[in-house]
């Protein structure tokens, strides 16, 4: 598994709609900002988004959520590391610790730590970067081989990402009555335009992980993860490896990401094309999702989901929507064509209803294995509404890492969200 890519073009073109939307972002993404500054290329053993730890945001947010010693730690273990196997277990014991502790804070137990509200996923994202730094500059010192490190570093990552504990539940919650929901979350991105930038799709999976939601039908118990924004992670199968333990064990499945300003979408179509829009580590992909057996692929995979129920259950302050629309290029045709109600019979994908980046990529990968698995069960994508800082906060330059704002709309889009789920268990 490709964890990361330290070299690539950065994006360029058509940026198209994307997933995971910055707080200035909207369905169809701006060009960057004149002032945005790229970051300089990686130092050898070190990766694009580990360099950004560099800066003043970054370090404020590690120190004011108590996530500052989280790295540290880790790397005094490792020093004690006397064979692979040991830091291996180091990787792993240190990862899950770093998720529980997110997930803890998140909800309400033990110390908040610092001045940053408990619901803010960045302490996680940030102290993940701090340790996989700390673990390339063991590897590198250690004399293991290659194939070693990235398996310390594969390791880590699911681990500190809840993919690892993502097991879809066992046969005690059978026994109580509990159906199971799998929930997916991202990374922050679009860093280089807002290094402050957070993620409502990673904060609900915190809020939610391993919480009972009471439905009409009974208790449902959720579990949660958080993937990364890199399109080699996807393309070495990071999804795949996750949900395919989890979802022939869940009764639902839904997977997330902040999308639109100031609206929710269920996305009702899910297309097979990678549009180019820069990832985490400034790397541009165009093309065809890459898949394991690509001769069965289809250009088209769609949501399970109650979409009508959803949309009309009056979840929230936001506004929910079903999003049939898509971009495609129409059989035997060669230009792109919008079509708001959905794909026509033999076109090819260039975007689904959630873009052409990962949101859309996640959803495809999701359902496309669903339906490879061959199960009957509700799941499908939803795109939570841009995250935004409040009036005379927005700029970057403040340097404002949170507002008062800031904080009480990703709580209410995590509350509008968990009744989502709700809602979709109830109608499934």
């Amino acid at each position: 598994m490709r964890l990361a890519r330290t070299t690539g073009t950065t994006a360029a073109g058509r940026l198209g709609l994307v997933l995971l939307a910055s707080a200035a972002l909207v369905a169809v993404a701006p060009p960057p900002p004149a002032t945005a500054a790229p970051v300089a290329p990686a130092a050898p053993g070190v990766t694009v988004e580990e360099r950004r730890l560099d800066g003043d945001v970054p370090r404020r947010i590690l120190d004011d959520s108590g996530f500052d010693g989280v790295a540290p730690a880790f790397a005094a273990s490792l020093r004690g590391a006397g064979s692979y196997g040991q830091a291996e277990r180091a990787a792993v014991r240190h990862g899950e610790r770093l998720w529980q502790r997110a997930v803890d804070r998140a909800q309400g137990r033990g110390p908040a730590g610092g001045e940053l509200s408990r619901d803010d996923d960045r302490p996680l994202y940030w102290a993940r970067l701090a340790m996989t730094r700390e673990l390339r500059a063991w590897h590198a010192e250690s004399g293991l081989s290659e194939a070693a490190g990235t398996r310390l570093l594969e390791r880590l990552e699911s681990a500190s990402r809840g993919q690892d504990s993502m097991t879809g539940g066992g046969a005690g919650d059978r026994a109580k009555g509990l159906k199971r929901i799998v929930v997916t979350g991202f990374d922050p991105f679009t860093l280089d335009r807002d290094i402050r930038i957070s993620n409502p799709s990673g904060a609900l999976a915190l809020a939610l992980d391993g919480t009972v939601i009471r439905t009409a039908d009974g208790p449902a118990r959720v579990e949660t993860a958080v993937f990364p924004v890199r399109w080699g992670d996807f393309a070495d199968g990071t999804v795949e490896r996750a949900l395919r333990r989890a979802l022939p064990r869940a009764d639902l499945f839904v997977t997330v990401s902040q999308g639109r300003v100031g609206r929710i979408d269920v996305e009702r179509y899910n297309g097979a094309w990678r549009g180019g829009f820069g990832d985490n580590e400034n790397v541009s992909e165009t093309g065809l999702v890459p898949v394991k057996d690509p001769a069965t692929q289809p250009q088209w995979t769609t949501t399970t989901l109650p979409y009508t129920a959803i949309a009309a259950a009056g979840t929230g302050r936001f506004p929910v929507y079903d999003n049939t629309s898509v971009t495609e290029i129409p059989a035997g045709g060669t230009a792109p064509v919008v079509r708001p109600a959905g794909p026509t019979p033999g076109s090819a994908a260039r975007a689904g209803g959630g873009g052409d980046y990962l949101s859309n990529e996640i959803a495809y990968r999701a359902t496309l294995l669903r339906d490879r698995l061959g199960l009957d069960i509700p799941g499908g994508h939803v795109h939570t509404p841009v995250l935004q800082f409040g009036p005379g906060n927005t700029d970057p330059a403040t340097g404002t890492v949170s507002d008062p704002v800031f904080v009480q709309n990703r709580l209410d889009i995590t509350e509008q969200l968990r009744t989502i789920v709700r809602v979709a268990a109830e109608e499934s």
